[in-house]
Formats: structure tokens, sequence, C-alpha cells
């Protein structure tokens, strides 16, 4: 093949792969804009369209555009018996995302021949990419799994240390008041005692639709086979949390600025604990991010969100106003004179 021939394949090539990274790219994106409603992630994917035409620059354009033969290309007329079906929107999130990878590979691959500058830079799109298509089928997931879960209420081991039965029967007060995540959070608890208690924990609620999250150890979580886990910022990250117990079990991160919140769902946090909103009876904090972050994050993120720090029946209702539905409170239901009544009345703030 004589060499203007061939590099003018390549700039057919180009031009063909180029053109199906962004139509995948946008199929995505409308579906993370118009359907999951997510200004983070489709911005992250739009830039990511932006950055791929960037990295094209340096490449001759007209040359791809002369090079393009749409008429003559053999493959218009080669159909697979899949092609045209998609039985869900996670088939066409999945097809799409498949079609932006490889297509930037082909990019990445055929632009070593002309400019190996163009390449690497495409290589680290194409590990963008990687990380934007975990961000975005964790959302749906996440979404789908925490659907129903408004109100996630944090205990420690105050009865377990005056009876096991008493925190049994505090653990069945929170079951029969439907609440639908518990965290057991107790730092002054040896490791030993976190695993009796989590295991018994995973027994009570196993049979009910409450799931239950360890605080901080992922693997207490593990050894305990609690529903997930719950990191702070000073924790083992969401990665190394997810290699310990796996992918069907949920990690939560808390999240005190918006940054940190981006990061969460760039990582693949299951779901987000936002706060300190208010002033804490249980746990003391430096400062209080207040409505403002709560407002900003309900703007900006659809991953599952908890509004954490303070919160009541008294002051909820602000959280739902500034865009929450979804609660994590200790004292508001667990240091409570009547905590099934409590938690009744707070989760129907909630899902009214």
């Amino acid at each position: 093949m004589p060499q203007n021939e061939e590099k003018n394949s390549i700039f057919r090539i180009l031009d063909a792969a180029n053109n199906r990274t962004g139509e995948g790219l946008r199929v995505v994106e409308d579906y993370v804009r118009m359907v999951l409603g997510d200004a983070f992630l489709s911005k992250q994917l739009k830039q990511l369209r932006h950055d791929l035409a960037e990295a094209m620059k340096p490449l001759d354009l007209g040359s791809q555009i002369l090079a393009r033969d749409s008429e003559g290309d053999v493959g218009r007329n080669l159909q697979t018996t899949t092609e045209y079906q998609r039985s869900s929107d996670q088939e066409v999130l999945k097809a799409n995302l498949t079609r932006v990878q490889q297509s930037l590979r082909a990019i990445e691959e055929f632009t070593k021949t002309i400019d190996a500058g163009v390449s690497k830079n495409v290589e680290q799109l194409r590990y963008r990419s990687y990380t934007l298509e975990k961000a975005v089928m964790v959302t749906r997931l996440s979404l789908q799994s925490l659907k129903d879960a408004h109100l996630y209420v944090l205990i420690d081991g105050t009865h377990w240390k005056e009876s096991p039965e008493k925190f049994e029967a505090a653990v069945q007060t929170l079951i029969d008041a439907k609440v639908d995540l518990i965290q057991f959070r107790d730092k002054t608890l040896s490791d030993r005692d976190h695993v009796t208690i989590g295991k018994r924990l995973t027994e009570l609620t196993r049979p009910t639709s409450a799931r239950w999250i360890m605080n901080d150890r992922a693997d207490l979580a593990l050894a305990t086979d609690a529903d997930g886990v719950h990191l702070g910022q000073d924790d083992i990250s969401v990665s190394d949390g997810r290699r310990l117990v796996g992918a069907s079990k949920l990690i939560g991160v808390s999240t005190h600025s918006l940054d940190q919140a981006r990061q969460a769902v760039i990582d693949g946090a299951n779901y987000i604990g936002v706060g300190p909103v208010f002033p804490s009876t249980t746990k003391a904090f430096d400062s209080h991010v207040g409505l403002e972050l709560v407002s900003e994050v309900a703007g900006e993120i659809k991953l599952p969100a908890f509004a954490i720090g303070g919160i009541n029946v008294d002051n909820v209702s602000d959280v739902v106003k500034a865009g929450f539905s979804r609660v994590a409170v200790s004292a508001a239901v667990s240091g409570a004179d009547d905590p099934l009544s409590a938690a009744k009345a707070l989760k129907s703030m909630l899902v009214s």
C-alpha cells in the first residue's frame, strides 16, 4: 500500500473512532443528565468530550474529514443479532461506555504512528473513562438499592454493657420502627466485642428490611457479615474497603465539603454522609457545615446522601427544604424517651 494511501486509511480510522467516542459519551451524558439528574457526573462526562477534542488538536482534522468514506464503509452493513436489542438502561449504558473505551483504544494505538504525545494523552482519557464508568454505574445501582432508605440511626454499646438482652431489645425497637439503616459505632469496645455484637446484629436484621453498617472497620464488617462499612476521611480508602468487604456490600463515606462529596462519588462509594449540619450532642466537631453544604450537594450529586449532625424532629424539615430526604441520627432516636415513636416521627417527615 502506498504511503499516502496508508496514512489516509489511518486518518479514516481516527475519524471513525473519534466520532464513536463522542457519540458514546453523549448517550451516557444524556442518561446521567436527564435520568439520574446528576450535574456533577454530567460535567465530568462533558469535560471528557472536550478534553478529547483538545488531545486531538495536534492532528490534522481536515485530513480526518477528507479521509471519511461513510458510503464505502463495509462495516455499515455488518450487524449482529443483539445490536438492536437493549433490555434495560443498564445495557444502554454498558454498550455505550464500552464503545467509548474501545474507540479510545483505537485512537491511542493508531496515533502512535503519527504523534506519540497524542497517544499518551488519549491513554489517560481512556483510564478516566473507566473511572467515570464505575462512578456512573455505582450511582445508578446505589439509587436502586437505597431508594427507600431515608432514616439511618447510629447506635453504640451502652445497652450492651448493661446486658445483651437490653441491647437486643433496643435494636428490635429500631427494626419495629422501620429504620432503614443501623450503624454500630463505639470507640470504647474491644474488637472481640465488636465481632460478638456485630454477629448478633446480623442475626437480628437479616430477616428484616433493615440493614446494619459497621463504623470505620472494614475488617470487622467482613468478620461479622455486616451489610456494609462506613468510612471517615481518615479511614482506609473506598478502594481498599471494597477489596475487604467485596462488591455486594455497601460502603459509605463521611464528607464535610463539596469536594469530598465529589471525590466519594468518583471513588465508588454507595452513599455519603454530609455534615455535621447542626451541633451534635453525641459527637464533638470543630465546625459545622450547616444547611448550605446540604443544598450544594443536593443540587449537584445524586448518589444517596444522608445529612448528619444534630438533626431531630425540630429541624429535620429544614434539612428536607435544603434538598435532602435522608438523614442519619443518633440521640434523636437512641437517646429519646420513646425511640419507637421518635423514629416513626422522623421517618414520616422524610417520606411524606
